[in-house]
């Protein structure tokens, strides 16, 4: 039995999860391509996991992509960021994309952060 999404938040995620595996079964071998590929470049390296999705959550924000934002900043959380963390990587986002960037990150960033925290309570 599938729960309903509890926020708007967890509402995104959903829906990405959902278009993603219809995706996968209408084009499963470039699913399968891109996936090995992306689970790659997130492997702990030289650098961290977690300052990996702060990197996406920066690139998600300056390409204004709202289902990557919220993604990665779950990913960021998943992998121990700090609230504080999240924001100084959204401030030199905001120091490169400008007032795009800022305002995404002052509204769905902090938005995501509050929602997937309260999830975990």
């Amino acid at each position: 039995m599938q729960m309903e999404p509890r926020n708007t938040t967890e509402a995104a995620l959903h829906d990405y999860k959902m278009g993603l595996g219809i995706f996968t079964e209408k084009m499963p071998e470039l699913a399968e391509h891109y996936n090995t590929f992306t689970e790659h470049c997130f492997r702990e390296g030289v650098l961290s996991k977690k300052e990996k999705q702060l990197i996406a959550l920066g690139i998600s924000l300056y390409s204004q992509d709202e289902y990557c934002i919220i993604y990665h900043t779950k990913g960021c959380l998943d992998e121990g960021c700090s609230e504080q963390e999240i924001l100084e990587a959204v401030g030199v986002t905001a120091a490169f994309g400008g007032g795009a960037a800022m305002s995404q990150a002052v509204t769905l960033v902090q938005q995501s952060v509050q929602e997937l925290n309260q999830l975990k309570q």
